[in-house]
């Protein structure tokens, strides 16, 4: 479960890099229904927040560089962006960003790579602890890392943000593992999220990656909302037992998410 009680290394902050964030802004609020405002004195088309009931969920800005792929970075809680930062110098990856501050006291960010390639950002926050709601319809309800490489991965995420791992069978039997994600000392009650090898996926050069999962009450009418609006349904959707209802998605840009209607326990 991902909560707004933030700890070191749960996820508490996402946001999308876009070519044209008039274009995004549309696409999302006609998905999710998540309403859109430009962040402190930002002009529009610039960094925005999407609002859902009134509670930051998530933001959306223009693509840091001429060329880079649209794509959403997930966030995780961080005391010392520093001493992460240095973490994960240690620990092989890479430093794109170093600690930056945010606003009139916000906090701190930082972005990263692991030593495969994917890429994420960490938040230390002051003002401004993270996203306001969570693990609801509309709202982000698990993070999930695509790999070449899931023993590497492991080792470098518990290096530098402390999170234990739990191997488990893929659902299904389909054979395969996927690796639970939680934050230090922490139950299982907060698993945030899940990592998988699929080496195949980057044969033709390209890249590792995290993407995140949206919570949905409706699959099936989510799935059919990204593709009213010139998104894509990749996989899906389909039932995974223990799991839930969920398809993989692209939005008209082309960056990934997931959409799940989680499974109701039964009794």
């Amino acid at each position: 479960m991902i909560t707004t009680d933030f700890v070191p290394g749960s996820p508490c902050w996402l946001d999308l890099g876009a070519p044209d964030v008039r274009a995004a802004t549309a696409f999302y609020g006609a998905v999710f229904g998540w309403e859109a405002a430009a962040y402190g004195d930002q002009e529009e088309g610039g960094y925005t927040l999407f609002r859902l009931g009134g509670k930051a969920v998530a933001a959306v800005g223009p693509l840091p560089e001429a060329g880079a792929r649209p794509a959403w970075t997930v966030y995780f809680h961080t005391p010392d962006a520093a001493a992460t930062a240095e973490a994960v110098r240690q620990a092989g990856g890479e430093v794109h960003t170093p600690p930056t501050a945010v606003g009139a006291g916000d906090g701190h960010y930082a972005l990263f790579t692991d030593p495969q390639g994917a890429r994420f950002a960490v938040w230390q926050p002051a003002a401004y602890p993270g996203f306001e709601a969570a693990d609801g319809p509309g709202e982000l309800s698990w993070t999930e890392l695509y790999t070449t490489d899931g023993a590497a991965a492991r080792s470098f995420y518990g290096s530098v943000l402390g999170w234990s791992a739990q191997d488990v069978p893929l659902p299904g039997g389909q054979g395969g593992t996927y690796t639970l994600l939680t934050p230090a000392s922490c139950g299982e009650e907060r698993m945030h999220g899940g990592l998988m090898e699929v080496p195949e996926m980057f044969r033709d050069g390209g890249t590792p990656y995290w993407h995140p999962v949206f919570g949905s009450a409706d699959c099936d009418a989510t799935a059919t909302l990204v593709k009213d609006h010139g998104g894509a349904v990749h996989m899906g959707p389909h039932t995974a037992e223990g799991v839930g209802r969920m398809a993989v998605c692209t939005d008209p840009a082309g960056a990934e998410f997931v959409v799940l209607a989680p499974e109701v326990p039964r009794g």
